[in-house]
């Protein structure tokens, strides 16, 4: 049951229809957030390309409300062809915008996908770091 908001358009559409709502196999990097105020979990999985450091495939799976499962599918789209560097400076704002705004009390939704990405490379550093002392 979707909650009665204020949603926009496509909000309503990305909510309908994700994208990027799948497990991706072959991750090289993993995040996941959750917000115990309003109990959203979500996990997102990247995999970069080593040469070019660009995100080439990127999926979520998110446990929580409308606007949390549309904020994650534009994050995914926001990153993904991006590189590392560039995916590092996405914004709350930003997702907000694709999405034709927001109701200010799920503001914190566009958050969780932004902190999921930023882990998720965090994630993918760290073990890129690793592999390259050896």
């Amino acid at each position: 049951m979707v909650e009665n908001t204020n949603y926009s358009e496509e909000l309503m559409k990305r909510f309908g229809k994700p994208k990027f709502a799948k497990k991706i196999a072959d991750a090289n990097g993993t995040g996941q957030v959750g917000n115990m105020k309003c109990g959203d979990v979500m996990k997102l999985d990247i995999n970069v390309d080593d040469k070019t450091k660009k995100i080439k495939d990127i999926g979520f799976q998110t446990f929580g409300c409308t606007a949390a499962i549309a904020s994650s599918d534009v994050v995914c789209e926001l990153a993904k062809g991006k590189t590392v560097e560039e995916a590092k400076k996405l914004t709350k704002d930003d997702v907000i915008k694709v999405l034709g705004g927001m109701p200010q009390i799920k503001v914190h939704c566009s958050l969780l996908g932004i902190e999921a990405l930023e882990k998720a490379i965090k994630d993918y550093e760290t073990k890129n770091n690793k592999q390259n002392r050896r």
